[in-house]
């Protein structure tokens, strides 16, 4: 989930100090498409630009990465200080500052981290990702938002080509990759011109116009299973983005005649430029586009988009930005879908119920909820701001040794916000549970404390019931309160054996290719109905000082379909994973937990 953005100024940098009185223009551009996606990133972020023309001797790409949720601030208070610290002279004259300063440059590739495995931290695995060569053509840039998941694959076919890769994170392993194909693509090329030029400056110049960057990409992404959008860079000027062809991760585009962006976003889009709805775009899944140093761009198709696109839906309910038209209206109907399960649950009685939510991304999905509340009672039911956020981190992302500390202490409540004395139900809307740490060990105890009739924790995502492997990397089974709630009622019903199925069942495909792999992990859940799971996690997260009734809502699968419709991809939710990779991942990690396995 992380974020990607890339701005390439189609003038030359004086033009931008005419018009809008600095060339700085494309570097303040790119700090408003970062931080407008700093949901994104919290655990760091890079820049990276790239300078065209610069005489042989200087230095014409630069980078700058920070680990830690403050990555982007930290990134662009270096930059500016390295501007303030030249000299008026020098910040008024475009040719000096392009010469000294590292990001006076002509296109700009962001990054911002958001990695969930405790394994890949780090500055070395902060985007972008650096692939010099003494020729510029050969230099690589990448960075984007994605997962792999058949790096073993990958790192074998590159050893077995005698490369000796230094990390099997995916990135690493693209990285070399692509660039073993530039290295072959740019050889091409040279054998070829030098049969009509002698001169090499002439040969070189030829290869950057001539670069086939689509034929470096379909020798490659054939080998790639997972949701990706992939940015890069060539160090003479070309750069490219490229989506998968499911579409399971997103990717807008804007272009005019002084700039073209590129964002994991639409508003940000939007709102960085000043532009209509209509004129930012979507990159369709299976294309690349690619942006030649001249500033023509190409879009080329690298693969067939998927007639079954699988745009992934939990980010669209939790990570993407609420501004958005689309994700707005979704989240509202996300809400209103609830109103029935809702009132069922306080056996209609709205008179002395209490309606709130769970900062932050549950807001629009509350309004929605109330709207859809008044519908069905033609009531306007009682709304309280009852829960206070007082930390801005998620909680269920953050590293293992830090969360439980932060969960007990990351929120509060408003006192006197519901009648004491057991009177009111407290129903409060949350935008998924994943984990349900924050619910045992802080939510439902606070919340207690207001004495309310019965508690109604309101999931707006269905019960995440399987790990993500294309984004979120939560590899483990047992971190999802879903899922620890069917093993035990599978338990105490008497159906140990259906356990013990599944891992005969996954024991004997281990070593299958992940083509013929079937996730059998969907029978641990097929017994029971949504609403008995419900209850059995509402029975594990309630802790035992909390002495009213609580009770679980969750979205239903058709309800998600049917305010998400153009993003199907609910494999969190259904374990119908979008490639064969997902469903060899998911087999190994219950694998793991059945053995006792499972990394920390």
């Amino acid at each position: 989930m992380c974020g990607i953005a890339m701005v390439r100024l189609l003038k030359p940098l004086d033009y931008y100090q005419k018009k809008y009185g600095t060339w700085q223009y494309g570097l303040q551009k790119m700090y408003l498409l970062m931080e407008k996606q700093h949901n994104r990133g919290q655990e760091g972020g890079g820049i990276a630009g790239v300078k065209f023309d610069m005489p042989p001797g200087e230095e014409y790409i630069w980078r700058e990465r920070i680990e830690g949720k403050n990555a982007i601030q930290k990134i662009f208070a270096n930059i500016n200080k390295q501007v303030s610290e030249t000299g008026s002279d020098v910040i008024n004259d475009v040719d000096k500052a392009k010469k000294i300063l590292p990001f006076a440059a002509d296109v700009f590739l962001g990054h911002l981290r958001y990695s969930t495995t405790n394994q890949k931290s780090g500055i070395m695995h902060v985007h972008p990702f650096l692939r010099r060569h003494n020729w510029k053509n050969r230099t690589l840039v990448l960075a984007g938002n994605f997962n792999l998941t058949n790096v073993d694959e990958l790192f074998d076919y590159l050893t077995l080509k005698g490369q000796h890769p230094r990390d099997k994170g995916d990135t690493f392993l693209m990285l070399e990759q692509l660039g073993y194909k530039l290295d072959m693509e740019v050889q091409k090329e040279y054998d070829i011109i030098k049969q009509r030029y002698t001169n090499d400056l002439t040969i070189t110049q030829k290869i950057e116009e001539q670069l086939d960057i689509a034929s470096i990409i379909r020798k490659c992404e054939h080998m790639w299973d997972g949701g990706y959008v992939i940015t890069g860079m060539l160090g003479h000027g070309d750069s490219f983005v490229f989506r998968d062809p499911k579409g399971i991760r997103p990717c807008f585009y804007y272009a005019d005649d002084e700039i073209i962006v590129v964002a994991s976003e639409r508003p940000v889009i939007q709102t960085s430029l000043n532009v209509k709805e209509k004129d930012v775009h979507e990159l369709t899944p299976g294309n690349a586009m690619i942006i030649k140093k001249n500033g023509e761009i190409k879009f080329e198709v690298i693969r067939e988009q998927d007639k079954n696109l699988k745009r992934c839906s939990f980010e669209r309910i939790y990570f993407s930005r609420g501004s958005d038209f689309d994700i707005y209206r979704e989240r509202k109907m996300l809400g209103e879908s609830l109103a029935d399960s809702i009132l069922k649950s306080v056996n209609q009685d709205v008179e002395n119920s209490v309606f709130s939510f769970i900062p932050n991304t549950a807001e629009v999905a509350f309004y929605g909820m109330i709207d859809g509340i008044k519908q069905k009672t033609n009531k306007t039911p009682r709304t309280e701001k009852v829960l206070i956020k007082d930390i801005k981190l998620r909680t269920f992302i953050s590293q293992n040794k830090e969360r439980d500390d932060l969960a007990t202490h990351v929120y509060d409540i408003t006192y006197g916000s519901i009648r004491r004395g057991k009177v009111d139900n407290l129903i409060a809307i949350d935008d998924s549970i994943v984990r349900g740490t924050t619910l045992k060990q802080s939510l439902l105890k606070i919340m207690n404390r207001l004495e309310p009739k019965k508690i109604v924790i309101v999931s707006s995502s269905p019960q995440v019931r399987f790990p993500d492997y294309y984004g979120i990397d939560m590899s483990r089974m047992s971190e999802f309160c879903a899922f620890r709630a069917a093993i035990q009622l599978l338990k105490d019903t008497g159906r140990q054996h259906v356990i013990d199925d599944v891992y005969k069942k996954s024991k004997a495909q281990e070593h299958l290719p992940k083509e013929e792999i079937v996730n059998f992990v969907t029978e641990i859940y097929a017994p029971f109905t949504q609403e008995e799971v419900s209850e059995q996690i509402a029975k594990m997260l309630t802790p035992s000082e909390v002495d009213c009734l609580v009770e679980l809502v969750y979205q239903t699968i058709e309800g998600l379909h049917k305010a998400c419709p153009n993003h199907l991809g609910d494999w969190y939710f259904t374990g119908n994973y979008p490639t064969p990779g997902g469903n060899r991942l998911v087999n190994k990690a219950f694998i793991n937990y059945y053995e006792g396995k499972e990394i920390i």
